[in-house]
C-alpha cells in the first residue's frame, strides 16, 4: 500500500496535505482532546467568556503559561520534514492544518505555504487592530506582579484585548485561511491527510471536498477515522516513518 501512495505522489501534480494532531504527537505534543490531554484536564474556556470577563481572562493567561511546555520544547519529526520536502521541491503546494504548534514552520514549510485553520500559539494579536504580541513580552509582565494583582494585557496601540493567536471554542473560524482551504483544496489533484481523526468540523470537510472534485484522497491515520469509506486509500500507521518513506 505505501508503493501505492509512492506513485501517486510521483504522478500527481499537485498535492495538499491536510495535518491534524496525530502528525505532532509524534514530536511528543499531547493530543488536546485525547485521555491525558489538555481539555481530560480542565474545562476549555468559550471565546464569548474571554472576552467578557477580565477575570476568565487571566485565568486563560495563567493556563497558557502553565501548559506551554506542552508545545516550547516539541521539534519537527519526520513527518513534518517530509512534508517540508515535498512542499520545497514544489511536489505539494499547500499545508492544511488543524494544527497550533508552528512545528510546520520549523521544519522549512514557508509561511505562505501554511493554512492554519485554527490559530497559532507561538503568538498574541490584538483582537481589534489585529498587531502582533511577541509571548515572551507579554508573559514577563503578566507574571512580574503578584497573583493577586495581575491584569489581562490589553494591546498598547489600541487598548483592544489581546489574545493568544488560535482558534478557542465558540470563536469565528478564520474567514481568509477557509476561503484559501477552499481554493487549494480544489485545486489539487491528490490530497493526503495525515493525523487527523477528521471529527472536528468545518475543518473535516475539506478532504469530502477535494474527494468529490475528482482528487485521490489518502488517510494516514493510526486510528480509523469517519471519513476512510470515502479514502481512495487508508494507512493506519504511524505518520513520521510513512511519509518518510515516500521521499
Amino acid at each position: 500500500m505505501p508503493n501505492l501512495l509512492k506513485r501517486w505522489i510521483k504522478e500527481a501534480q499537485n498535492i495538499v496535505f491536510f495535518t491534524g494532531a496525530g502528525i505532532s504527537t509524534e514530536s511528543g505534543i499531547p493530543d488536546f482532546r485525547s485521555p491525558g490531554g489538555l481539555w481530560s484536564r480542565m474545562k476549555p474556556i468559550m471565546f464569548q467568556d474571554f472576552i467578557s470577563s477580565e477575570e476568565i481572562r487571566i485565568e486563560s493567561w495563567e493556563r497558557k503559561f502553565d501548559s506551554e511546555n506542552d508545545i516550547s520544547f516539541a521539534k519537527p519529526n519526520e513527518g513534518h520534514k517530509a512534508i517540508a520536502h515535498l512542499v520545497k521541491s514544489r511536489k505539494a503546494s499547500y499545508v492544511i492544518t488543524q494544527n497550533i504548534d508552528n512545528l510546520h514552520q520549523d521544519s522549512g514549510v514557508p509561511e505562505e505555504k501554511i493554512i492554519e485553520l485554527h490559530g497559532n500559539s507561538s503568538y498574541a494579536v490584538c483582537l481589534e487592530c489585529k498587531i502582533k504580541y511577541d509571548l515572551k513580552s507579554i508573559k514577563s509582565e503578566f507574571e512580574a506582579v503578584p497573583i493577586s494583582s495581575r491584569k489581562a494585557p490589553n494591546c498598547k496601540k489600541c487598548g483592544g484585548i489581546v489574545k493568544s493567536a488560535t482558534i478557542s471554542f465558540g470563536q469565528p473560524m478564520p474567514e481568509k485561511e477557509m476561503k484559501l482551504a477552499e481554493t487549494v483544496t480544489l485545486s489539487c489533484d491528490l490530497f493526503i491527510v495525515a493525523g487527523s481523526s477528521l471529527k472536528v468540523y468545518p475543518a473535516a470537510s475539506f478532504p469530502i471536498l477535494a474527494r468529490n472534485n475528482g482528487a485521490k484522497l489518502v488517510i494516514i491515520n493510526r486510528e480509523p477515522t469517519e471519513l476512510d469509506q470515502l479514502a481512495n486509500l487508508v494507512l493506519n500507521k504511524n505518520i513520521g516513518p510513512t511519509l518518510n518513506y515516500l521521499l
